[in-house]
C-alpha cells in the first residue's frame, strides 16, 4: 500500500505535464473507472485516472509512472468481460475515451487511421460514407472502442467469414515499457520486414504497451445478406445444424445461436414475442453475390431442416431479419437485468460444438446453475452465461464451479479458454493449463522484453507482479 504522500507526488507530477482536467483524483469519479463488466473479477482503487487526448500526453503519463513505479492500466469503454481493464491498487488508469479522432479514411488504399477511443460503430458509419466497410463487429459495437477491440482481438457476428480484429490491423502507434513512442506495422498491402510487432500487440490486453493510434484495413461495402432462421427443441439439436452447415462447405457471414433463456429475457425487456415460438433460435446469414447467395441460403435452410429444426425459413422481410439479429445483440444486457452474469467465452472446433453444448447443459445440472447460451456458432465460439441471484453466495460458488468445468471441457475437446473476450483476470488459470509451462515461459519472456519494468496491466493474462512489488 502506497503512502498518501506518494500518491500526492505522483498525481502532481502527472498534472504538471498535462492540460488542466486531464488528471482525475476525486474518489466518486475514480470509482467508475475501477473495473470493467466482468462479474466477480477483483479490482483495486486507482491512485488517479488520466484521460489523455494526444499520443504525447499518453507518453508523458507512462514516463511519470516509470519514474514512480506506478502500474499503468489502459482502459477503453470498460465493456470488457474478463477483468482486463480492472484497476489494481494505486495504479494509474489511462482512459482513451477522449482520443476519438478518425484521422484518415483512404478509399484508394482501403484503410483508416483512428485513435483508440473511436467507437466501433462510429468507424463503420464513417467508412460506409466512402463505400467501405470495417468488418469486426462485436455485440458491443455500439459502445466498445477500437482500442479495446485491438486489446482483446475482438471478433463478432461476422467473423466466421471475415475474420477478427487482428486480420484488419495494419499498423499501430504505442508507448513502450521504456516510455518511447513508436510505430510498428505498415500501410502497404504487403510487408514482411522484421517481426510482426503489430500482430503481437493485438490481443495483448494492455500488457505490452499503451496504444495511441491504429491503422486498419477496410473492405468494399458487401452484398445484401440473406437471412435464415431456424427453431430447435434443444441446443444440442441446434449444434448438429451448426455442424451440418460446416460439413456442407458453407462459410456464412453470420451464424448465431440464442437459447430459450436469452429469448425469454429479451422478451421480458423488449416484448418481441420470440420465446413463445422457439426453445433455441439459430440465425444464419449469407452474402454471396446474386444466384450464389441464393444458393448458399437455400443450402443453409436445408441443413437446418435435416438437423431437426421444428421450423425453418428464409426471411423475405429485411426489417424482421434485422430485428432477429438485434435480439441477439440484446441478449447479454437483457440477462443482466435478471442478476449477476458470469460470462464464458470458450471456443472449440466446429465438429465439437454439439458435444460442447451438451457439456454445458451437464455443468448447469451438476452445479444447479442457470446457464443461458448465446454463441458465434459458425466458428465454435460459445458464450455460456451463468446467472445467479444478487447476494446469493452459495449460488455464486456453484456458478464459479460450473465456470471451471466449462473451461476444462473446452480444453478436453481441443478448444481454447477464450475466443475473443481475453484472459484478463478470470481465465489466468485456464490459460496456464492451456499453454503449459514452456509456452507460458515464452509469454513471460515477451512481456519482460517489451515491458521490462512490468508496469503495463500487471497481473492480467499471467500472474505477473510489478517489478519490486
Amino acid at each position: 500500500m502506497r503512502s498518501e504522500a506518494w500518491r500526492s507526488e505522483l498525481t502532481g507530477e502527472l498534472a504538471r505535464g498535462l492540460p488542466a482536467g486531464r488528471v482525475i483524483t476525486g474518489p466518486a469519479v475514480i470509482k467508475g473507472y475501477a473495473h470493467d463488466e466482468a462479474e466477480w473479477a477483483p479490482y483495486g482503487t486507482p491512485a488517479a485516472v488520466v484521460r489523455p487526448r494526444t499520443a504525447e500526453e499518453a507518453r508523458h503519463v507512462v514516463q511519470v509512472c516509470l519514474r514512480f513505479g506506478a502500474p499503468v492500466v489502459p482502459r477503453g469503454a470498460g465493456t470488457g468481460l474478463s477483468g482486463g481493464a480492472n484497476a489494481i491498487e494505486d495504479c494509474v488508469v489511462v482512459s482513451t475515451e477522449a482520443m476519438t479522432a478518425i484521422k484518415e479514411i483512404d478509399p484508394l488504399e482501403r484503410l483508416a487511421v483512428v485513435e483508440p477511443g473511436v467507437v466501433n460503430d462510429d468507424l463503420r458509419a464513417a467508412c460506409a460514407g466512402h463505400g467501405l466497410w470495417y468488418p469486426p463487429d462485436p455485440a458491443s459495437s455500439p459502445w466498445s472502442t477500437i482500442g479495446g477491440n485491438v486489446a482483446t482481438n475482438a471478433g463478432g457476428l461476422c467473423c466466421v467469414k471475415y475474420g477478427v480484429t487482428r486480420d484488419y490491423v495494419l499498423g499501430l502507434q504505442f508507448v513502450t515499457g521504456t516510455g518511447e513512442l513508436v510505430r510498428v506495422g505498415r500501410r502497404t498491402a504487403k510487408g514482411v520486414a522484421g517481426y510482426d510487432l503489430a500482430g503481437l500487440m493485438v490481443g495483448s490486453e494492455g500488457t505490452l504497451g499503451l496504444i495511441t493510434e491504429i491503422t486498419v484495413r477496410l473492405r468494399p461495402a458487401r452484398e445484401p445478406e440473406h437471412t435464415v432462421a431456424g427453431h430447435f427443441s434443444s441446443v444440442v439439436h441446434a449444434g448438429h445444424a451448426i455442424a451440418a452447415v460446416a460439413e456442407a462447405g458453407l462459410i456464412p457471414s453470420a451464424l448465431e445461436l440464442v437459447d430459450r433463456h436469452c429469448l425469454a429475457a429479451v422478451d421480458a425487456w423488449k416484448h418481441m414475442g420470440l420465446s413463445t415460438e422457439a426453445d433455441v433460435l439459430l440465425l444464419g446469414r449469407t452474402d454471396g453475390p446474386g444466384p450464389e447467395g441464393e444458393l448458399e441460403a437455400d443450402t443453409m435452410l436445408a441443413c437446418f431442416e435435416r438437423a431437426g429444426a421444428t421450423f425453418a425459413v428464409r426471411s423475405t422481410d429485411q426489417y424482421e431479419a434485422d430485428a432477429l439479429f438485434e435480439a441477439r445483440r440484446l441478449a447479454y444486457p437483457a440477462l443482466e437485468r435478471l442478476g449477476p452474469v458470469l460470462t464464458e467465452d470458450v471456443c472449440v472446433p466446429k465438429s465439437a460444438v454439439p458435444e460442447m453444448l451438451a457439456r454445458i447443459e451437464e455443468a448447469a445440472a451438476r452445479h444447479d446453475t442457470l446457464i443461458a447460451n448465446i454463441a458465434h456458432a459458425g466458428d465454435g465460439n460459445l458464450h455460456p452465461l451463468l446467472i445467479t441471484r444478487p447476494g446469493d453466495e452459495a449460488a455464486k460458488r456453484r456458478a464459479q464451479a460450473a465456470f471451471e468445468d466449462i473451461i476444462a471441457a473446452a480444453l478436453e475437446l481441443g478448444g481454447t479458454v477464450t475466443g475473443e473476450h481475453g484472459v484478463g483476470l478470470l481465465k489466468r488459470d485456464g490459460f496456464s493449463t492451456e499453454a503449459g509451462p514452456a509456452v507460458l515461459a515464452l509469454n513471460r519472456a515477451v512481456k519482460d522484453a517489451l515491458d521490462p519494468r512490468r508496469i503495463f496491466n500487471p497481473g492480467k493474462v499471467m500472474a505477473y507482479q510489478p517489478e519490486g512489488a
